[in-house]
């Protein structure tokens, strides 16, 4: 390069890419074995992809998308998740609609419990008694009972994303004739030119190429490219490193080679942006090597329409990821990795082409980051190979290195190929894994061998552990409470909504219910107020939507005077509220409010005194700050304490927001604001730890069952809710082994079905978790 041009390389920079331009002239590469295994993907494309980088050892997690958590998911969407679970992008399936799974690929197994006869309103009316379940599975959502048998379902539905065109039966791990090997599939049996495996438009569109006059792509630069590209048309190798900046990646070095193997273009680019990782490992390129760099993307792309004609071909590997670094669209470009393809749109690593087919080693771990002048002219060579010898040569002498197929007689060119299930446990099995379901006996579409029956949970949970090898695939029903007698409708004592509930009184006379609401609507949504008059003095019966707004008004209302006259603020007294504390405290320290707190400012004119137990006092000073919430204004308030995540505003139709959940990054924020009572009180807030799962919209309506609402026959908890105690807490214990002899890394679900029975209508609960290597307390099992 000339040193007067505006991107000029330091001289040692410049070194090195000289360097690397003649190795690449040279053209003459070792004979090396082949890879043990496939090196990972571009990290640009992990990333986007919600994939880990390379060489980081996380295990797979599963988290719901924010505007979606508190809405139910149905049958349909749980199966969306355990579709995605098992077979992935590489298949073709995309990620579920209503939550991510991260890093999807170390997923070794997907295991549902299915426990009949229990609802979400079970689940937390029994919270204390259930302690595996509340701390052993950090993601909860609410799920819509099924009319249909969900075992069924989920056996039974099809894989909609997945191509049948690309399912093959195998044997062995070969195909049974090269007709259906994907490159055959795809290009056929005969040698062609160039033309024919250049990416039509649709195919572009599809893998996210840039494409003129598509959104998104506005502001990319067009190359001077011909309408048509023919069989004599040159190719030339493009690659790119990219850096992470504070807008995303990045350009940072581009290099461009032609068919000969010249290396025509090789700058380093400064990136418009802040950056924030230079990605040395993946990309080579240091702070020091991009320091004196002047060269802009504006200047590559001008470089890059002079150096290319009208007719050229740009060839490269994952090619949509260059040219979106780029900006620049080319109507003619030929992938390497569609070219040498696999099933299921998985595609071979750019490293193990080199190695196998060309006998060349590339991205070697001596060298820091990859060099792109090598990788481009790596993509080159194996475009040209795969036109000089054709798609049916290219298989017979390479088929067994890459794709583990057989090369068979001419015969079975012509064997007629069955069009393939997508039944979800179809596609498993043949893709060779194993399924497997235990429980009652129940009508499904399954083979008898993969099926267990047992008429007690206690059996099913002694069967499974008995198990050599876990299927890959397990489906297991409880059934021992669905035998349990029902009950007539109660207005249960142990019912969620008492613990939402606080009696307050003596009240003035002539109080109405709208200045009790008033008042206490300061702490939280106010569900219902309704005044006592049976009693001498006037009380009020005050239900809050969310527990936390009853907790506040027992810490800040107690005491306080009301038109000259103190009132004593109080929790119902019954049995089932003795134990209050402790299910308040488990609340506190539940997975799912790890980092949540809860915000409420109340109505100007307020005078509140607080007491103890973590709440920050509020002392309104007459003019000051509105008392409506904002998301802006929570941000900006409580950033001092951590980073906030997510702030989700307490406020029904046409009524301003006074209370908030906020989400810090950590329980370290939350800690910090819940000690800081002097700065808060400035700002006019009163917090506490949140109690109320984030799933849960509101505590009472979405909790207590439907005969709770209906009048039924009062009658306190006594021996029926201790019995239902001691019932769930033997299922609990049993769940926590089952998720003891499960492999790490598996994708564990626990369904409480919900009744959509004609008699109520319970919404059921979802508990998901991915076992981790913490989770083991005995040895597990392996997958089949």
């Amino acid at each position: 390069m000339n040193s007067e041009h505006a991107g000029s390389i330091t001289r040692e920079t410049s070194g090195e890419l000289s360097s690397a331009a003649q190795a690449c002239n040279r053209r003459k590469r070792k004979r090396v074995a082949p890879p043990e295994a496939p090196a990972g993907a571009k990290r640009s494309q992990a990333v986007r992809e919600g994939e880990d980088p390379p060489g980081r050892g996380r295990s797979p997690r599963i988290s719901v998308l924010p505007d979606r958590l508190r809405q139910a998911i149905t049958a349909s969407e749980l199966t969306e998740l355990l579709h995605y679970a098992a077979l992935g992008k590489a298949a073709g399936v995309k990620q579920p609609s209503w939550c991510r799974l991260h890093r999807q690929k170390r997923v070794k197994a997907v295991n549902v419990v299915i426990v009949e006869g229990l609802t979400q309103a079970h689940f937390y009316e029994h919270y204390l008694a259930l302690r595996h379940l509340r701390t052993s599975y950090s993601t909860r959502v609410t799920f819509t009972p099924s009319p249909s048998d969900l075992a069924s379902e989920i056996f039974s539905g099809e894989v909609l994303e997945m191509d049948a065109a690309s399912l093959r039966q195998t044997s062995n791990g070969r195909h049974k004739a090269p007709m259906t090997h994907p490159v055959i599939t795809k290009f056929g049996t005969q040698r062609r030119g160039l033309t024919a495996y250049l990416l039509t438009e649709e195919e572009m569109i599809k893998r996210r190429y840039p494409v003129k006059g598509l959104p998104g792509f506005e502001e990319f630069v067009c190359t001077d490219c011909a309408d048509c590209a023919t069989d004599g048309s040159p190719l030339y190798g493009v690659d790119c490193e990219m850096v992470h900046t504070v807008r995303g990646y990045e350009l940072a070095r581009v290099s461009l080679v032609d068919s000969d193997g010249n290396c025509l273009l090789d700058d380093l680019v400064k990136p418009h942006n802040r950056i924030l990782d230079y990605l040395t490992r993946f990309s080579g390129i240091t702070r020091a090597m991009l320091q004196p760099i002047t060269t802009s993307l504006r200047d590559v792309q001008v470089k890059l329409r002079k150096l290319l004609p009208s007719n050229a071909v740009l060839v490269g590997h994952s090619l949509e990821n260059d040219l979106v670094a780029l900006k620049l669209i080319h109507r003619h470009v030929m992938d390497t990795s569609l070219l040498y393809r696999r099933d299921f749109g998985q595609r071979f690593k750019l490293k193990v082409l080199a190695e196998v087919v060309l006998e060349r080693q590339i991205q070697t771990e001596d060298k820091t980051g990859h060099n792109p002048v090598e990788d481009a002219t790596a993509a080159l060579d194996l475009a040209q190979y795969f036109i000089k010898m054709g798609p049916s040569q290219l298989v017979e002498r390479h088929g067994e290195e890459l794709w583990g197929y057989a090369t068979v007689d001419e015969a079975a060119f012509c064997e007629p190929e069955a069009q393939p299930s997508l039944r979800f446990v179809d596609v498993l099995q043949t893709l060779g894994r194993s399924v497997a379901y235990s429980g009652r006996r129940s009508d499904l579409q399954l083979d008898l061998s993969s099926q267990q029956w047992h008429k007690s949970d206690k059996a099913l949970l002694a069967s499974f552990r008995r198990r050599i090898k876990c299927p890959f695939l397990s489906v297991l029903r409880f059934s021992s409470l669905s035998d349990r007698p029902r009950p007539a409708p109660l207005r249960d004592a142990r019912s969620p909504r008492d613990m939402c509930v606080a009696f307050a009184g003596p009240l003035p006379a002539g109080v109405s219910e709208r200045e009790v609401r008033r008042l206490f609507g300061g702490c939280g949504a106010v569900r219902s107020v309704r005044l006592l008059g049976s009693t001498v003095r006037v009380h009020a019966e005050v239900e809050f939507e969310q527990l936390e707004g009853a907790v506040l008004a027992l810490q800040v209302l107690n005491g306080r005077d009301v038109r000259g006259q103190p009132i004593k603020v109080q929790r119902p007294v019954n049995e089932s509220m003795l134990d209050l504390d402790l299910t308040l405290d488990a609340l506190m320290h539940d997975g799912t409010n790890a980092g949540r707190l809860y915000a409420a400012r109340p109505r100007r004119r307020a005078h509140l005194s607080a007491r103890g137990n973590g709440l920050v006092s509020h002392e309104v000073n007459g003019a000051s700050r509105p008392d409506q919430l904002s998301e802006e204004a929570i941000r900006e308030t409580f950033a001092r304490f951590g980073a906030v995540d997510r702030v989700v505003l307490a406020a029904g139709p046409a009524r301003r927001a006074r209370h908030a959940h906020i989400s810090f990054g950590g329980p370290a924020g939350k800690e910090a604001a819940l000690c800081s009572p002097e700065d808060l009180q400035k700002e006019n807030y009163l917090v506490c730890p949140s109690l109320t799962p984030p799933h849960l919209s509101s505590w009472v309506a979405a909790t207590t069952s439907g005969a709770a609402d209906t009048g039924g026959e009062e009658r306190p908890p006594g021996s029926q809710d201790q019995e239902m105690d001691l019932v769930l807490g033997k299922l609990d214990r049993r769940l926590r082994k089952l998720l003891r002899y499960l492999p790490e890394g598996t994708l564990s679900v626990v369904v409480l079905p919900g009744d959509a029975s004609d008699r109520a209508n319970c919404p059921g609960l979802c508990l998901m978790e991915v076992k981790t290597e913490k989770d083991e307390a005995e040895p597990a099992l392996t997958v089949q």
